[in-house]
């Protein structure tokens, strides 16, 4: 019995699921819209449901709010925007050559999901829902388990059962069964502590958007009448019943069409509308539930509405929305480390096998820059000594491998460039130490024929200045301003004079050294 177990276990971890498990069907597409008149007693009435495990009516309000209402929709594009637009990596789990294999291999099958940017922003319905799922599509080519895509799978689909295990309808199975492992990415955005069920940003959002409602509805309908003057009509006690239907069309039409017919005995007055009443009201009320929105969503309001307040503020403001760009990228990585990328692995290169990273880039350049200031006053005012492999990791810089071509300051150009001619000077040398210091003694004296000719070349525009010049005068009056020195090498391409500049300083760094050696023997 135990083995049987134990094979299954084995067998199950080693193939992953093959077809759809939560295919869409056609009645996904139809909701039961909650939105529509909806109330206070309502709203209650659908949270209530979800946090005994039904979500389906709580999901579809969310999804009903996000296309209803512009602002609430243009703050949650923003937030996931925030996070889409940054580029990623995959980092491996160390530097051993397995692991790098590894992270190799899963980079290649990320990159290769063509929804790539669509499975980010999918997942990312989770910052207003709660949850977020979205199913591998496996694939076996060339005996290696692949991805072939990953669709999105609507969160109505998914529910709680009575013992809090999370299950998913499927067509053959309506009633749910358990979500199988290493089939379903799903992603929990965990804005405050509790069941996922209650921690999207909408469930706070919600009561503002339903006071919004009510407003908006309330301003329409004030809109339509305000400044028209009040038609007050009357008719007689004897008048029957199709003289008053007669008499309210009338009405009506004076308020639409501003022309109407009416009985004889009936009579219309206009009663002009008072307009000392403030009509802001609506505007403040709507206002308000926007930046309590843009609160809950972006941390903030000053970026996100339109409104007074201090650079210096702003600033403070953007920074916060920032924190929350960075933990959305952090909350988004663990996650497709864990359902995606951990069974990429173990699919194709079996179990107990480290799993590489997948880090956004989600550091400001205003931050990278003050951070460069930091570390460059910790190591060298401080003298504090730090990892190299600290400054790698900070700034998502990876590390060179070997005999891998570097990138380097001009002086440490010169220093290897000086290294290079002694390695050849020791190399042609032979084991003979005199033959040895006879080859650095031709090396340095060709250095310093070589420096000579770069400072005769440097110095040449000079030179024909003092030959022509008629007077000293006349050559301190050149040296007087920048400008005119600078029309003394006009002849000369700036490109070469970069370069003649830096063989100057090249040759003469040798024959500093030259000296600074000659003095300690």
């Amino acid at each position: 019995m135990i083995k049987r177990a134990l094979s299954y276990i084995q067998n199950k971890f080693k193939k992953p699921i093959v077809g759809e498990i939560a295919a869409v069907q056609i009645q996904d597409k139809y909701s039961t819209y909650p939105s529509n008149g909806l109330t206070p007693t309502r709203l209650a009435q659908i949270f209530r449901e979800a946090d005994s495990g039904d979500v389906l009516r709580q999901m579809e309000l969310f999804e009903e709010m996000e296309e209803k209402d512009p602002h609430l929709f243009s703050q949650l594009q923003t937030r996931k925007n925030a996070v889409t637009g940054l580029d990623f990596e995959v980092i491996p789990f160390s530097d051993d050559e397995y692991d790098k294999k590894i992270a190799e291999f899963v980079k290649e099958e990320i990159e290769s999901i063509e929804s790539m940017e669509d499975m980010f922003l999918d997942l990312l319905d989770a910052v207003g829902k709660g949850i977020a799922t979205s199913e591998i599509i496996w694939e076996n080519e060339n005996d290696k388990h692949t991805i072939k895509d990953v669709k999105w799978r609507h969160q109505k689909k998914f529910f709680w059962d009575e013992n809090d295990i999370f299950k998913v309808m499927t067509e053959e199975f309506p009633n749910g069964i358990i979500v199988p492992e290493n089939k379903f990415i799903v992603h929990r955005y965990k804005a405050r502590s509790g069941h996922p069920s209650r921690a999207g940003t909408l469930r706070v959002v919600a009561w503002m958007y339903l006071f919004k409602n009510y407003d908006v509805k309330d301003w329409v309908a004030f809109c339509e009448v305000f400044g028209m003057p009040l038609r007050l009509g009357k008719y007689n006690p004897s008048a029957s019943e199709e003289d008053k239907e007669a008499l309210m069309k009338a009405l009506v039409m004076l308020g639409t069409d501003a022309a109407g017919i009416i009985p004889d005995n009936t009579e219309i007055e206009f009663k002009e509308s008072a307009k000392t009443t403030s009509i802001n009201v609506y505007e403040s009320l709507a206002r308000f539930c926007d930046e309590q929105m843009s609160k809950a969503l972006l941390g903030q309001t000053l970026t996100s509405d339109s409104g007074g307040g201090s650079f210096a503020q702003s600033k403070t403001h953007n920074e916060v929305r920032h924190d929350l760009t960075m933990a959305d990228c952090k909350a988004l990585a663990a996650t497709v480390r864990r359902d995606l990328i951990r069974p990429l692995v173990l699919f194709n290169f079996g179990e107990n096998k480290r799993i590489p990273y997948l880090r956004f880039d989600s550091e400001e350049a205003g931050d990278l820059k003050e951070t460069v200031e930091i570390y460059d006053i910790l190591v060298n005012k401080i003298g504090l000594r730090i990892a190299s492999s600290h400054i790698y990791k900070k700034f998502g810089v990876p590390k060179p491998e070997a005999n891998e071509e570097v990138v380097a300051p001009e002086r440490e150009r010169n220093r290897q460039s000086m290294k290079v001619l002694k390695d050849d000077a020791s190399k042609e040398s032979g084991e003979n130490h005199n033959n040895q210091q006879e080859k650095v003694s031709e090396i340095i004296e060709h250095s310093i024929e070589k420096s000579a000719q770069m400072f005769r070349q440097s110095f040449d525009p000079v030179l024909k200045l003092v030959n022509s010049a008629k007077s000293l005068e006349e050559i301190k009056e050149v040296f007087k301003t920048d400008e005119s020195v600078l029309k003394l090498y006009e002849e000369m391409d700036n490109e070469k004079l970069e370069e003649l500049l830096h063989k100057v300083m090249f040759y003469a760094d040798i024959f500093g050294r030259m000296k600074e050696n000659e003095r300690s023997d």
